[in-house]
C-alpha cells in the first residue's frame, strides 16, 4: 500500500488527502452541539415550548448514530458519494432549518413549522452528520499506519472543538441577522467548506479494497472472529461512556451556577470544550504506544469512577451550594469541595471525547481494516441510543429526587436542585461500574496486542 513517505507531491500528501479534508468536514458538522445557542429563540420563533423544540437536537444525534450504522457500507465503498451526501445534507439542512424558523415565526405555533424543523435539523442533518462523521475516519488510518491514534483523534477533535470556533460566530450572527437568515448563511459556508473536502478527500495510493467477499456478510464473519460477546462489550461501554457524559453535561450549566461559579460560566463552558477536544486527541495519541487500546478505557473509567465517588462521599454539589439569596459568589470555606466538581466535569469531559476518537482504531486493532468504516458505523448506533437516553436520564432524575432551591442571580430567578444533581451521580458511577468490568472481562486483546506483548518479551 502507497503511504506519505513514498508518494511525491501534493496528491499524494497525507495533510492534503486526509487530514485537511477531515477538519473540514469535522469542523462542519460538529457545530450541530451549537444548538443550544440558538434553540430558545427557536422556540420564541415559531411559539413553541422549548422542551418541544428541544426534540430537534436529540433526532439530530439519534439518526446521527442510525444513518452511520445503516450507510457504513457506502462510506466502506466510495468515500466521496458519502463525503458527497453528507455536505449536500448538511447544507440541505441547515437551509431547511431557516426556511421552517421563518415559516414559524409568520405562523406561531404551527405544526408544520416544528415538524418541518424535526426532519431538517434532526432526520436530513441528522444523516450527514453518520455519513461526514464517518467518511475520512478510515482514510485517516490508512494515511497515518504507525499513528492511526493521532491521526483519527485530531478529526474527532475537529468535531468536539466546531461548537468553541462557531459558538462566537454565530453569536454575532443570530442579533444581526436574525436566526433564520443565519441559518442560510451558515448553509453557504458550511456546504463550500464540507465540498473542499469533499474534492480533497482521497485514499493512498495502492490500497485495494477486499473484493474477495460480500461486504455484508463480511462484516458478521468479520465481527465473529472474536466472538459477539466481544464487540458487544466494546458496544455497550462505548454506549455507557456517552450516557454518562450526556448525562453530567446536560446539567453542567447548572451545577456551575449551584457551586457558586455563575460568573465563570462561559469560561467553564470554554475550559469544558478544550477538555473534550484535549481527551479526544490526547487520549487516542497515548493510545498509540500502548500494546492494547482498551488500556485507555479502563483508565478513563477508572479515573471517571473514582472522581465521581469522590463527590459523591463529600456531597461536594450539594455542600458547596451558594445560599439561597444568590448563586453568584462562592463560599471560601468550600474551595476545596468546588475544585472537585470541576475536576469530575473537566474528567468527565475529557473522557466523553477520548471514549469516541479511540473506538475506531480499537475496532481496526480487533477487526482490521478491510471493513472498518462499516463495523465503526454499526458501532456509532451506540451514539443513537444514548442521545436519546443520557439528557432524559438526567433530567428525570433532576426532577424526581431533590427539592428544587429558589434564588436570584443578576437579578433573574433562578432554580437549581443540589441534591438532584448529586443523585444523577450515583447512575452514573453505577453505569461506569458495569462499562469498567465490560472492559476488563468482555473486550480481550486483539491480535495485535498479543504479538506486542510476545514480541516484548
Amino acid at each position: 500500500m502507497g503511504n506519505s513517505s513514498s508518494s511525491k507531491g501534493w496528491r499524494a500528501n497525507k495533510w492534503v488527502r486526509a487530514a485537511i479534508p477531515a477538519l473540514l468536514l469535522h469542523f462542519s458538522i460538529g457545530t450541530v452541539y451549537c444548538w443550544s445557542l440558538f434553540s430558545e429563540a427557536i422556540s420564541n420563533d415559531i411559539g413553541w415550548d422549548k422542551p418541544a423544540v428541544e426534540w430537534a437536537f436529540s433526532f439530530a444525534i439519534f439518526f446521527l448514530g442510525m444513518s452511520a450504522a445503516f450507510l457504513g457500507g457506502i462510506v466502506e465503498k466510495n468515500i466521496h458519494l458519502s463525503s458527497l451526501i453528507a455536505t449536500i445534507c448538511f447544507a440541505t439542512g441547515m437551509a431547511g432549518t431557516g426556511f421552517f424558523i421563518y415559516y414559524g415565526s409568520t405562523h406561531k405555533h404551527n405544526l408544520v413549522a416544528l415538524l418541518g424543523i424535526y426532519i431538517c435539523y434532526g432526520f436530513i442533518m441528522g444523516v450527514a452528520l453518520g455519513t461526514g462523521y464517518l467518511s475520512p475516519v478510515k482514510t485517516l488510518m490508512l494515511w497515518f499506519e504507525d499513528r492511526k491514534g493521532l491521526a483519527t483523534g485530531l478529526a474527532v477533535a475537529g468535531f468536539g472543538g466546531a461548537k468553541a470556533i462557531a459558538s462566537p460566530i454565530m453569536e454575532w450572527l443570530q442579533p444581526k441577522f436574525g436566526t433564520s437568515t443565519m441559518f442560510y448563511i451558515l448553509a453557504v459556508v458550511y456546504f463550500c467548506m464540507m465540498f473542499v473536502g469533499h474534492l480533497l478527500l482521497k485514499k493512498p495510493e495502492g490500497w485495494v479494497e477486499p473484493t474477495n467477499k460480500d461486504k455484508s456478510e463480511g462484516i458478521v464473519a468479520t465481527i465473529k472472529t472474536k466472538g459477539w460477546a466481544n464487540y458487544i462489550g466494546i458496544w455497550v461501554m462505548f454506549y455507557i461512556n456517552i450516557t454518562c457524559g450526556l448525562a453530567l453535561i446536560s446539567q453542567e450549566k447548572m451545577i456551575v451556577k449551584c457551586v457558586g461559579l455563575a460568573a465563570f460560566a462561559g469560561i467553564i463552558s470554554t475550559f469544558s470544550a478544550i477538555f473534550n477536544a484535549g481527551g479526544r486527541l490526547g487520549f487516542s495519541a497515548w493510545a498509540d504506544s500502548l500494546k492494547d487500546r482498551n488500556t485507555i478505557y479502563k483508565l478513563i473509567f477508572i479515573l471517571s469512577i473514582a472522581l465521581t465517588g469522590i463527590v459523591m462521599l463529600t456531597g461536594a454539589i450539594k455542600n458547596a451550594a451558594s445560599p439561597v439569596e444568590g448563586f453568584a459568589s462562592i463560599d471560601t470555606k468550600n474551595t476545596i469541595l468546588v475544585i472537585l466538581v470541576l475536576a469530575l466535569i473537566f474528567m468527565v469531559n475529557a473522557g466523553y471525547g477520548g471514549g469516541f476518537s479511540n473506538v475506531p482504531t480499537l475496532l481496526s486493532d480487533h477487526y482490521g481494516m478491510g471493513n472498518i468504516s462499516a463495523i465503526h458505523g454499526i458501532t456509532l448506533s451506540a451514539w443513537a441510543f444514548a442521545g436519546l437516553s443520557g439528557n432524559q436520564m438526567a433530567t428525570w432524575i433532576v426532577g424526581k429526587f431533590g427539592t428544587p432551591v429558589n434564588g436570584t442571580l443578576h437579578g433573574d430567578p433562578v432554580v437549581v436542585n443540589p441534591t438532584g444533581y448529586q443523585y444523577v451521580l450515583y447512575a452514573t458511577i453505577a453505569l461506569y461500574c458495569v462499562a469498567l468490568c465490560m472492559s476488563l472481562f468482555l473486550v480481550k486483546k486483539s491480535d495485535k496486542a498479543i504479538a506486542a506483548e510476545k514480541a516484548a518479551k
